[in-house]
């Protein structure tokens, strides 16, 4: 017997209850889109992805102000919940997830170290954002991100429905 992936709970579970995501991704590069889209059946729910790299492209696709770039930094949970809320507007999707973060090896600093992602989740008007510390290698820490930024909408989700 097949054990049933987070991602494919959150297809089935966005599937059923009739709602669209999208996803904005900064240090995971597209492998957050590209998880969702391993799952048949996904075309139903995923709007589109948008893989920002550049300030300058979270600031042109996804209307992150400079200023919260400038104040608070790329790799920042202001910078994460402005590209999810950014992408769920630009693709008029109910949810979106993002990430912004250090995958490493290099780049890391005392404030900002290797490992460190900041994931936003856009849910239907409500933006949460949080910080996680991934441990590894570079893929290592985008696939730990990939999980983390699921689960994070996955919490989301279940506690809507016990709201």
């Amino acid at each position: 017997m097949k054990t049933e992936t987070i991602e494919e709970r959150i297809v089935a579970e966005l599937i059923d209850r009739q709602l669209t995501v999208t996803t904005a991704e900064s240090c995971t590069g597209g492998l957050l889109g590209a998880t969702l889209v391993n799952v048949p059946g996904v075309s139903e729910v995923y709007k589109e992805g948008y893989i920002t790299y550049s300030d300058e492209a979270k600031e042109k696709l996804l209307g992150v102000s400079a200023e919260t770039i400038f104040n608070y930094g790329v790799v920042s949970e202001q910078t994460a919940k402005e590209m999810a809320m950014g992408a769920a507007r630009t693709a008029e999707a109910d949810i979106a997830l993002s990430t912004t973060g250090v995958a490493g090896p290099d780049g890391g600093s005392a404030e900002h170290p290797v490992g460190e992602v900041y994931i936003g989740c856009y849910y239907r008007g409500k933006t949460v954002g949080i910080r996680f510390l991934g441990k590894g290698d570079r893929m290592a820490v985008r696939t730990q991100a990939v999980h983390r930024a699921l689960e994070l909408l996955e919490e989301t989700m279940r506690q809507e429905e016990t709201a």
